[in-house]
């Protein structure tokens, strides 16, 4: 391996893999729920994840008030496609009546909504008694999809007091990543953020440093799996409802 790959290859192996973690986890998790139940999918957006509910009775839900260019501030789409939602409707507020479904779905969707709280209690309001709450959201997030970006993102702690609070037992739940991933994959954006809102270009010299930090960081991230305690991209919950 030459020097320019090794300093400037695509592959550093530390801080790229929070989508694909939860990708994984949402693909597992949905695919092995029993054939035939009923799912709901709160705050579908463009419904990415349905492809991994064909054995499930599917029904979306979403505002659908996003449009892929929301406000231009931070991170955002350009495009984004609500034609295919089944119900269009406040997440806190939804037409459906109580014990609906075996199965609620919510991934990546709490930072958007202004009342998270209100939102937890009405998907488990809708869901069956037994039925499964499934959950995915930031611990930490960056600004996108603005204006509809109102919370950083949520802890352990948020769902221990809230899902406990309104009559589930939480079965699953597992951090994805760790503090030195989530610094890494910050490390790897700063070249991209530096160009965007700073107007600055990284020195030869500058990309060096960030390679070798990032191998200190992939060092770390082996022995400090304990850091997800602190800081990690996201916790993947399943609660059941009692």
């Amino acid at each position: 391996m030459g020097l320019k790959n090794m300093l400037f290859g695509d592959y550093v192996g530390v801080g790229m893999d929070n989508r694909k973690t939860r990708a994984n986890w949402i693909e597992k998790t949905l695919t092995n729920l029993p054939k035939g139940e009923s799912i709901l999918d709160a705050g579908a957006g463009e419904l990415k994840n349905k492809v991994f509910c064909e054995h499930l009775k599917y029904t979306s839900q979403d505002f659908g008030q996003y449009d892929g260019t929301g406000d231009g501030v931070g991170i955002q789409t350009d495009s984004w496609d609500n034609s295919k939602l089944d119900i269009v409707s406040d997440i806190a507020e939804m037409p459906i009546e109580d014990n609906s479904f075996d199965n609620v779905f919510c991934s990546e969707v709490f930072e958007h909504i202004p009342h998270p709280v209100d939102a937890t209690r009405e998907m488990v309001r809708v869901l069956k008694p037994g039925g499964k709450l499934i959950i995915t959201a930031p611990f930490c997030s960056l600004t996108h999809f603005a204006p509809y970006h109102f919370y950083n993102g949520f802890n352990t702690y948020f769902y221990e007091k809230w899902l406990e609070e309104f009559g589930c037992e939480i079965v699953e739940m597992t951090p994805n990543g760790n503090y030195f991933e989530y610094v890494a994959q910050e490390v790897l954006y700063a070249q991209e953020m530096a160009k965007k809102y700073a107007n600055v270009e990284m020195s030869f010299r500058e990309k060096i440093g960030q390679k070798l930090f990032l191998g200190f960081l992939k060092r770390a991230t082996k022995k400090g799996d304990k850091s997800k305690e602190v800081l990690n991209f996201g916790i993947h919950v399943i609660a059941q409802k009692k």
